[in-house]
């Protein structure tokens, strides 16, 4: 069954008319090919999902109405935000995509000192908007009942100050790996809590600088590796969000 996520509020959502233009009008009527009667599933702001039955088509309007809430957990227990070093190409795409279909309640894009792309601001812009609309679409495709927040790219000092509004950070550090070093990432999620917020820092492909790390343990992150293999900028936060969903939801 299809989903969209609604922009506004409904006082009564179980009486009252929806009424859908727009993108998503076009999508539900000229995409979709739906008619009166048949259903989909519409999500609010405040993340409450419902079915909607089509009880009219106009020229550029369809109207629905409430027929039953839907009562299934979709989100992951903890909120996961994923912080990325400016990869290249299209690989923060893949990682939004991906990300927000594994669950990730965030995206955070940062520059870094191996940081290889360089974007002004209109392109930045630009690129914010289209990964948005990634998030909403692998959103929708996922059955969620959030679209994960991709925020505008940040310097290293900015990320460094969203300790700060985690209960727990992570860095993912190859060096760790090679080293030989397993147990932080299962300790720190082994503490995890339902209600609860991690951000994990992911380098871009020439990963972080030992003066990053160093700063980041300055800011009570802690250094880990993701197992004894050394993944791509683009693999380990699917690994990461794979593991958090193993624990929390899974296991």
């Amino acid at each position: 069954m299809q989903r969209y996520f609604l922009a506004e509020s409904l006082e009564d959502y179980r009486s009252a008319e929806i009424v859908l233009e727009g993108e998503q009008f076009h999508h539900m009527i000229r995409v979709m090919r739906m008619e009166e009667d048949d259903e989909v599933i519409l999500v609010l702001p405040d993340q409450t999902a419902f079915k909607a039955a089509i009880t009219a088509v106009s020229k550029d309007e369809v109207h629905l109405k409430w027929t039953a809430d839907e009562d299934q957990s979709k989100e992951l227990p903890v909120d996961v935000t994923i912080a990325s070093g400016l990869p290249k190409g299209d690989k923060l795409e893949w990682i939004v995509q991906k990300g927000t279909e594994l669950g990730a309640h965030a995206f955070l894009p940062f520059k870094s000192d191996f940081t290889i792309v360089k974007w002004d601001a209109k392109k930045a812009a630009k690129k914010q908007e289209r990964l948005s609309k990634i998030a909403q679409e692998a959103a929708e495709q996922a059955h969620r009942t959030k679209v994960p927040e991709v925020h505008s790219i940040a310097t290293f000092k900015e990320l460094l100050q969203q300790s700060g509004t985690h209960d727990y950070c992570i860095v993912a550090y190859e060096e760790n790996a090679k080293n030989g070093e397993m147990q932080n990432f299962r300790s720190v999620l082994n503490q995890l809590q339902p209600g609860q917020s991690v951000l994990i820092v992911f380098g871009p492909e020439g990963g972080l600088s030992p003066k990053e790390i160093q700063l980041l343990e300055e800011q009570r992150f802690v250094v880990c590796s993701l197992g004894p293999r050394i993944l791509r900028t683009e693999t380990a936060p699917l690994y990461a969000l794979s593991v958090i969903s193993y624990i929390t939801e899974l296991n």
